[in-house]
């Protein structure tokens, strides 16, 4: 049940990566383009659904609190 799980939401901050690697390609900004690249990357690394979740939602939260 768990590489299942991990298996999913690492699918689902992947998509979410793709789409912040787009737009931070497309405006040249910084900041999306670097958070679409870690949220690519660092499932591969987490072996926790908990840790997982945590560190995807920080980084999804990212670009909204730094514009630069």
């Amino acid at each position: 049940m768990d590489s299942s799980s991990i298996m999913v939401w690492s699918v689902f901050f992947a998509a979410i990566g793709s789409g912040y690697f787009m737009y931070g390609r497309k405006q040249r900004a910084i900041v999306p383009l670097c958070i679409g690249i870690s949220l690519f990357i660092f499932p591969y690394f987490m072996s926790s659904v908990t840790m997982l979740l945590i560190v995807g939602i920080i980084l999804m939260a990212i670009p909204y609190f730094i514009k630069i």
